[in-house]
Order: C-alpha cells, then structure tokens, then sequence
C-alpha cells in the first residue's frame, strides 16, 4: 500500500475481480493509480485476505491477485479499468477455486491448439430477491423476483415475450447488454425466457481461455447492474421445484474440422458424439454443480443417466442445428452444462474429450474434489 505516487497525476481507477472459496463468490476491490495503464502488463499483482472469502486461514492468510483480462470499465467510463485475476498462494500454488489454471494447461496442448476450438455460450439466469415466503427450494436463499409483484401464472407467454406481465425486467438485460458493448465483450444478443423473469444472453464466437474469461467478466457486469435495482442473478440450475424450468449455460463449439466448407460437416460431429457418449459421466462432474435436479428428460433438457444426440433436439445432450446437417454452419450445441458452470472447467473438459480422448479425466476430477474439500475444510476452520 506504502508506494511513492505523483499527487498531480490524473488518477486511474482499476477494479480488481476474481473468484473467492465458492466458485460462484464473485469479489472486487479498487485501486486509484496516478500512472495510466493501457494494457494488461502495466497492472501490478494486488493481494487480498483470504481467510475473509474461504480461500485460506487466518494464520495465512494472503492472496496474490495477477491479472489476466483487462476490460473498459462501462460504470467509471473512460480511462477506468476493470481487470479479471486469478488467485494464487504466496509460494505459486494455484488457489482451489482457481480452475483457469488447469484450463490453460489443456489449450497449450498442440493438439488442442491447431483444432482452433470456437466457442460460444449461452447464459441463463433468473432474477430473484432476498427469501421471504419461502417457496424456492431449500437449498437457495431467494424468491424469483416475478412472484412478488406479478401474479403467479404458468409458463408459456414469457420466452421472447413482449409486453407488459411477459418480458418481466426487461431494463436489467437490456443494461447489461450495454455495459457488455462498452466494456467491449463479445455479446451477441439477449432474450426472455421460459421461467417468469428468466433472461439469457448469448456470449462469443470466443476461443479457449477468452471464453471463460468472457464470460465471468460479463456475469460480474451483470450482478453490478442488478445492484442498482435491488436484484439477484440466481443461476442454480433447477431453483423452483415442480413444473418449471430450470437455467442452463449451453455451448455451442466449433471445430476447423468442422468449418470445412468443402467437406460433410456431420461426419467429424458424429466422431464427436461417439467421444463425448464415452465421456459422459466424466464430463457431467465438470458441468455445474446439483445439475442433476435440472438435467430429468422434462423441461427441454435431457436425461442425466444416458447421453444423446438428435437433429434439431432440444431434448438431447447435444443439439445438432438443421443447418449443420445441411451443411450452412458448423457448430453443434452441448446442452447439459448447468447456468453455475464454471467456464474455465467447461470447455477445457470439452477440448480434452474431443482432442486429447479425455486423457486428463482424471486431472479434472481429483481437481474438483480437492476444490471441495478445501472449501469444506475452510468453512469449518
């Protein structure tokens, strides 16, 4: 904190994201600068205290902060900062919530590097309040927001809905989709959906580790812009019980096997089927957590116990675009990632099933269950 500074200077601000114990525990701090950064290089690595966010104890307690993604700040505006880091201990561990690091071991694999891997992600969320009747499922803390000002009626007019009582909060997405644009995140597009108060917005053509940066990046903006309106982003993947919904992230890849303009598209994707058919239980422990609860074969999922692929099917694992097999596009989409996914976890695990035979599987899993007891471990202490 104790650094010489040029008083007279125009001061800089920079907001330093990253991700606490929980993979899902979003935190920020800031710092003033009187030297203007431009790029990624000019920020120095910051520390935080570890043990107030269950990422260690009290007794050792600091963080290291390094930058990894610089984005325009589009709350301060210009010249402000926002810089997402990953999190390490003192000695160069990786933290336990710092899944970026295994996925950037997974892109630096020649194999994975030269099939040029596209991706783009499709984020659902529903904007809830605090709990207060409790009728969300016991595991989650808040009530869709729809049900305390609107009256409760089935699902049907929301997707794309517009009007009054359908497109519920449309303000919120359409803030969000602004700070994405200034902040200068590749947002493609956003609309309701199913669930009353339910929105998604669509993220990418992104490649590797720019995917999940992205993407975090764009779900701290959001949770900024439901600050200023008393408003929770809840992105469990089956928060109401019963007839309804639940919230997905699903991932559309693309391959340069399968930008082959002059070859059958549908014949590398059917390879890809039979790898991620192989896969599936193992790619199912990286795709979100109490995924299970959404993933029943109802409400436009597909089964967790059996993997599927279809044409046109909003009911199978993967969904095949008609205009895939005939040949226009050239991607297909991966529909069980749960909305709490972590991207990094995500598609680095979609990079090892299809490029390198799930040959770090396991990596992926001892990964994971040592995420969860350290946090376990961290939460007791």
């Amino acid at each position: 904190m104790f650094t010489s500074r040029k008083t007279d200077s125009p001061k800089q601000l920079i907001e330093y994201v990253w991700l606490g114990g929980s993979a899902w525990d979003l935190r920020g701090k800031t710092r003033v600068l009187s030297k203007p950064v431009e790029k990624l290089e000019d920020i120095s690595e910051w520390n935080f205290d570890g043990s107030s966010t269950e990422l260690a104890t009290t007794e050792n307690s600091e963080i290291v902060l390094k930058p990894v993604r610089m984005i325009n700040d589009p709350f301060r505006g210009q010249p402000h900062k926002i810089v997402l880091c990953d999190t390490y201990f003192p000695d160069g561990r990786p933290t336990s919530s710092n899944f970026r690091e295994l996925a950037s071991r997974i892109y630096k694999d020649s194999v994975v590097d030269q099939a040029d891997i596209w991706f783009g992600v499709e984020q659902e969320y529903i904007l809830c309040k605090e709990e207060t009747s409790g009728v969300i499922s016991k595991k989650s803390h808040y009530v869709p927001a729809a049900w305390t000002e609107f009256p409760k009626k089935p699902q049907g007019d929301y997707y794309c809905g517009v009007g009054s009582g359908k497109a519920l909060y449309r303000n919120v997405p359409e803030e969000h989709l602004q700070a994405c644009l200034k902040a200068g995140l590749d947002i493609a597009g956003i609309n309701a959906e199913v669930f009353p108060g339910q929105w998604e917005y669509q993220l990418g053509i992104c490649k590797g580790l720019d995917t999940a940066d992205q993407l975090w990046l764009s779900r701290y903006l959001l949770y900024r812009v439901c600050e200023s309106h008393g408003l929770i982003p809840v992105f469990d993947p089956k928060p109401v019980e019963g007839d309804w919904n639940g919230s997905g992230c699903h991932v559309n890849i693309s391959t340069k096997a399968t930008r082959d303009a002059n070859s059958d598209r549908l014949g590398p994707i059917k390879k890809y089927m039979e790898l991620m058919s192989a896969s599936h239980t193992k790619d199912i422990e990286c795709y979100g957590e109490n995924n299970a609860l959404r993933l029943t074969g109802k409400h436009e999922t597909s089964s967790l116990e059996k993997f599927s692929w279809g044409v046109g099917s909003r009911g199978a694992s993967v969904r095949i675009p008609f205009s895939t097999e005939k040949n226009l596009t050239s991607y297909f989409e991966d529909r069980r990632p749960a909305a709490n996914m972590d991207p990094y976890l995500v598609c680095a695990k979609i990079a090892d099933t299809l490029y390198l035979s799930s040959k770090n599987s396991e990596v992926f899993s001892k990964t994971i269950e040592e995420y969860k007891k350290a946090r376990a471990a961290l939460v007791q202490h």
